[in-house]
């Protein structure tokens, strides 16, 4: 019935019986998807699910499974399946999850191409961040490395999270397709995001707990504070933007103007995922640093509230690897200093 509801629908349909089979078949041949029951004859679904996957990876299995089994389905979720169907199930289910399926391999095809071809470029333009861009004057280094060990100086907590944030930033513009001359001065704004906190009092910027409900309104005036140090710079002025809207949220609920979306300037809203990465993977006073898969999970979260859902798609394209690679350069150029 699977078969030839499949085939009505024009898919190429090959049907292996047991456990056995199946594999000797993708030994031998390509294949897009497969749809397996968890309870067979001859072995266990479960098993050869595992056996599939250490195989060919990339392909996608539905595992189907009786109603009263649905704890089964559930571990076949876990052992690496993409989706299970609980029989019985109608004709249009089936022909959902098989779409959703092959749309799912489909996409990460492309996102692993994508990735491919992401990650030499960010290793040729994340240069911005040590002062060694061939793109902007060696003044301008000098101003933005100053500027910012200035600020790690006050606030330990700061250091070396404006390096890589900076990074997660040129990372995520690159993914989106900014060009390369958009990509430099929000590098710039990134790096400097946090300036205004130089103007904060150290009882308040070094106080290791809780802030008061004043001390929090005096400590989100650095947005502000940043915004008129930054401004009257030229080759700054996109900076200034950063640094004045960093702490705004795609659905208005931000701070200091309650800007929203597209009021919100495209390096802020980049700069704001980017931030959001760096600060759930690293240590704090109040907490330990969390995974990637963590803050994956936290951005997607917040996605359409807190961060604009195109940069969190953006995001997604790439994999945890790329950015633990950054992180750890980012490190290894502060032992060097």
């Amino acid at each position: 019935m699977v078969g030839a509801t499949l085939e009505r629908q024009r898919y190429d349909v090959q049907f292996a019986a047991g456990c056995s089979e199946p594999l000797e078949f993708l030994e031998r041949n390509a294949c897009d998807l497969v749809l397996s029951d968890i309870a067979m004859r001859d072995g266990d679904g479960l098993a050869m699910l595992e056996r599939i996957r250490g195989q060919r990876p990339g392909l996608r299995v539905v595992m189907v499974a009786a109603i009263h089994n649905i704890s089964g389905a559930i571990e076949s979720i876990r052992r690496g399946a993409y989706d299970y169907l609980l029989k019985p199930f109608e004709e249009e289910h089936l022909l959902r999850t098989v779409h959703r399926a092959l749309n799912h391999r489909q996409s990460m095809q492309e996102s692993n191409r994508r990735q491919q071809s992401l990650e030499q470029v960010v290793r040729a333009k994340t240069d911005v961040l040590g002062g060694e861009t061939e793109d902007l004057d060696h003044s301008y280094d000098v101003v933005l490395e100053a500027l910012n060990d200035a600020l790690e100086l006050r606030d330990s907590e700061t250091e070396g999270h404006s390096k890589r944030v900076t990074a997660y930033t040129v990372a995520l513009a690159l993914a989106l397709g900014i060009a390369p001359a958009e990509i430099r001065m929000i590098a710039r704004g990134a790096i400097l995001h946090d300036i205004g906190k130089m103007a904060i009092p150290d009882e308040i910027l070094r106080k290791p707990g809780k802030l008061t409900a004043e001390e929090q309104r005096l400590m989100r005036e650095h947005c502000l504070r940043g915004y008129s140090m930054l401004r009257k710079i030229p080759f700054l002025s996109h900076a200034a933007e950063i640094a004045l809207t960093h702490h705004e949220h795609y659905d208005g609920c931000g701070y200091p103007s309650q800007l929203r979306s597209s009021e919100i300037p495209i390096g802020s809203r980049i700069f704001a995922v980017a931030d959001a990465l760096d600060a759930i993977t690293s240590d704090r006073p109040y907490r330990k640093a969390r995974g990637f898969d963590a803050a994956r999970e936290e951005i997607v979260r917040c996605s359409g509230t807190q961060f604009d859902p195109s940069v969190v798609e953006a995001f997604l394209t790439i994999r945890n690897e790329m950015w633990c690679q950054l992180r750890s350069e980012i490190t290894d150029q502060k032992r060097r200093l």
